[in-house]
């Protein structure tokens, strides 16, 4: 009956790593129940020796009549005994279940439907798992099912699972081989565990089975151990994505719905990186920038911006054509298409929005992608953007201000959803925008108030020493201390803006990078935020309240449609300076072959802009040697601390004294004294001898008494004088400590060791030398005997047996 129980353990030992996908522990309850009514049908038809076509027929039934009494026991007959009506229960609940699935983005809330096919697969699984290992006796073939459970969280996130977890899993897998040993092992008697004594005087030899012995329990924890161990000693050399939460914090893969939970929060962490890495190059058709947008959001609840429930068709995959048309554009705003190529570094990891100019029409690119129709980002739920080149063509809006002082009135479904503002929104906050305001007569001329406001004249400064956009935080920033980085000024205009009624949302991306040979470059430190306002006619467009240049963000730029003073799309403008789109900058046409920043020659008077590399490739491999170096070094730091506390013990004088009184022969009450301080003077020597040998590969006969071994030593390897008398001094002193019933001093041992220890190292090679001080073989025989008797513990744990109490005769 013990593999069926070892089964069960293995299936609850693996479904742990499920629980970063719920947000409650119903799914974990329900699912240890049926694992154990899995496991008690295994343990009955064990024990009766039920054929082994039954007993997954009857643990079917058992699941079947569990998940009954669990979900539909309203609709059973006694609340167990399954009936048509709660066969019925379960078939709606399994269709509930699978649209939650399709709806809900992980982590899933502990939903009747979700928990159920939960509960139902794992029930599967360990039905399968039993099957495997108690009824085909094929336990290494159980690992198979158990790695589907594995399989699930991998799948649906793109964070790492938690070693905790990871170690529990694999735990649960290594019993269920154990007690597949145990269970064969048992047929042929009785399993006797060798203990093993190390001994002080004679080191246990080479030969001895005991520390050759290696069982699959220590090859499975070794693996175990290395598995988790080593990855995190490893220095990664590899830049964080963007967004490091990707997908995986909280989204689904496999479904058609996708939800990122506030990404703006991530801005100043990318921003504050010391390593300035590449994310992403791109070209464009007309050789100038373009911001590139990521995330869309769009609710505001006083305390953060967050975005919507994001949701892709099954018929809106964009390799089956165009994109939806952007919300709001009309026909009488004029649009340019641009074409744009951009690539992703293969660096870049879990990036599953794709970087993309707003508004985009056409996208060629390989993988399963599906834009949002309301915010027209592009996202997958199966693929990831690393690595990968697409081609981009957008129909960019280029609106005169004259249109957008026309603007017709907002959709009310528009205005619905983007004029929502708390209602305890601070009242500084509404005064505040209503002031700045209060000279424009159309939103748009409120919105270009509202810019200059943040970029001119309020007096604001650019810095990543603050953080935080909630109702405090805000008012602080827009009354009092006016300085911040991109999440406190986007997200400041879009509220702003809604208080006077402009449809506002923050979107969170690149700005336009760096020209680099023709080609321009996006970092990290070009992450961004900025604030979309909506105008009847022309759609969304960007608006740019961050500081740009030397004092602010270097490559942000405000687009032309809101600098009134410039020529602007229509009229007879210089061709060096022309008039850009909600995803565009001004900038020269020159500006391929010019690795300046281009919006700081028009803004800010041509001060030249540093590219940042980051950290040359020379240094990151000379610290990642240097990290392996100090790696390998651990076991001589062990070996040199080790050394140094010896040598402070056997330094000092030790004394070993045994006064008897003895008289006529006899003995008349003797009483043994010894000087503690003596004997760990004279140990702590010795072990630094015997330490000594094994480094330098020096045999030592098990039989062999210290002065024997002494003696040995000095006419082979034909010591100086000063190192026999020395290796001599030492085996005298551990053998009156050992033996001796007469008194013995010895004074300071650390001159004899360094000598025995100097005359030992002679008989060796060069290279020889160099390990004992590099990787000391007695240091990693230690490492190894701790890993032994670790493994030994768990040996003895497998041999208690309960005994049952003798039944008495009558």
């Amino acid at each position: 009956m013990r593999l069926p129980i070892a089964a069960g353990a293995a299936t609850g030992a693996v479904a742990i790593t499920l629980y970063p996908l719920f947000q409650g522990g119903a799914w974990f309850w329900a699912s240890l129940g049926v694992i154990l009514v899995v496991t008690g049908v295994g343990v009955l038809a064990t024990r009766y020796t039920l054929p082994t076509w039954l007993a997954p027929l009857a643990q079917l039934l058992a699941v079947w009549i569990y998940l009954t009494a669990v979900f539909t026991g309203d609709e059973a007959w006694a609340r167990v005994v399954p009936t048509k009506e709660s066969l019925f229960g379960l078939a709606k609940l399994v269709v509930l279940g699978f649209d939650d699935i399709q709806r809900f983005a992980v982590p899933v809330p502990d939903n009747p439907g979700i928990v159920l096919l939960t509960c139902g697969g794992i029930g599967m699984i360990a039905i399968m798992v039993d099957f495997c290992s108690a009824r085909l006796r094929r336990s290494a073939l159980a690992g198979l099912p158990l790695l589907s459970l594995f399989v699930v969280p991998a799948s649906f996130l793109s964070d790492p699972l938690s070693w905790v977890a990871v170690i529990i899993g694999a735990l649960g897998f290594l019993g269920l081989l154990a007690a597949d040993g145990q269970e064969r092992v048992s047929h042929w008697g009785r399993a006797v565990l060798v203990r093993r004594t190390p001994s002080f005087v004679a080191p246990r030899p080479a030969a001895d089975p005991g520390t050759l012995r290696l069982s699959g329990k220590r090859v499975g924890f070794t693996a175990i151990a290395l598995a988790i161990l080593l990855p995190s000693l490893l220095p990664t050399l590899e830049p964080d994505p963007l967004f490091g939460f990707g997908v995986g914090n909280g989204n689904g893969k496999g479904g058609n719905s996708i939800s990122v939970p506030n990404p703006i929060v991530n801005l100043r962490g990318e921003l504050s990186l010391p390593a300035n890495s590449t994310v992403l190059t791109y070209s464009s058709s007309d050789n100038l920038p373009r911001y590139l947008r990521l995330y869309s959001l769009d609710n505001f609840d006083g305390e953060q911006w967050t975005m919507p429930e994001t949701r892709g068709r099954p018929d809106d995959l964009i390799s089956d054509g165009p994109l939806p048309p952007p919300p709001g554009q009309g026909p009488s705003v004029p649009t340019s298409p641009v074409n744009l190529e951009i690539t992703v570094s293969e660096e870049v990891r879990n990036m599953n929005f794709l970087p993309l100019p707003y508004p985009a029409s056409r996208i060629r690119i390989e993988g399963d992608w599906r834009p949002d129709r309301d915010t027209l980002m592009v996202f997958s739920t199966r693929d990831t953007a690393g690595g990968l080149t697409y081609q981009v063509v957008s129909q960019e809006p280029r609106p005169e201000a004259e249109q957008l002082k026309d603007a017709g009135p907002v959709p009310q479904a528009i205005a619905q959803r983007y004029l929502a503002l708390p209602e305890n929104l601070p009242r500084e906050v509404a005064d505040k925008a209503r002031e700045v305001t209060e000279a424009g007569d159309t939103p748009y001329e409120k919105a270009v108030k509202l810019q200059e406001f943040f970029t001119t004249t309020g007096g604001f400064s650019y810095t990543l020493a603050t953080q935080g956009h909630d109702g405090p935080a805000l008012t602080d920033f827009l009354l009092n201390s006016r300085a911040g980085y991109c999440e406190q000024f986007a997200a400041a205009m879009a509220v702003l803006a809604r208080v006077v009624d402009i449809p506002s949302r923050v979107a969170i991306g690149y700005t336009g990078g760096t020209n680099v040979s023709g080609r321009w470059n996006v970092r990290t430190h070009d992450s961004h935020a900025w604030p979309e306002l909506y105008f009847e006619g022309a759609g969304w467009l960007r608006f740019e309240p961050t500081p740009s240049g030397p004092a602010g963000q270097g490559t942000a730029a405000r687009p032309a449609y809101t600098l009134p003073e410039l020529p602007t799309a229509g009229s007879d403008e210089p061709t060096s300076q022309p008039s850009a789109g909600p995803t565009g900058s001004d900038t020269p046409t020159g500006a391929a072959t010019n690795p300046r920043n281009p919006l700081l020659d028009r803004d800010f008077g041509g001060a030249p802009i540093v590219v940042d590399e980051g950290m040359p490739m020379a240094a990151k491999i000379g610290i990642g040697a240097v990290f392996a170096l100090l790696l390998l070094l651990i076991p001589a730091i062990l070996r040199w601390e080790k050394r140094a506390r010896r040598r402070r013990v056997y330094s000092r004088p030790a004394v070993v004294v045994e006064p008897a009184a003895q008289g006529g022969g006899q003995d008349t009450g003797l009483v043994a004294v010894r000087s503690n301080r003596g004997q760990a003077g004279v140990t702590a020597a010795w072990a630094e001898f015997d330490d000594a040998l094994c480094d330098y590969g020096i045999s030592r006969e098990p039989s062999e008494s210290p002065r024997a071994l002494a003696r040995r030593l000095s006419e082979r390897y034909e010591f100086a004088p000063e190192a026999a008398a020395s290796m001599a001094k030492l085996a005298e002193a551990v053998e009156r400590m050992l033996f001796a019933r007469t008194p013995a001093e010895t004074g300071s041992l650390r001159e004899d060791v360094r000598l025995v220890r100097r005359a030992l190292a002679a008989t060796v090679s060069r290279g020889r030398r160099i390990r004992a001080v590099l990787l000391p073989p007695s240091t990693l025989l230690r490492a190894r005997r701790l890993g032994a008797r670790v493994l030994d513990g768990f040996d003895r744990l497998e041999n208690i047996r309960i005994s049952r109490p003798a039944r008495r005769n009558a």
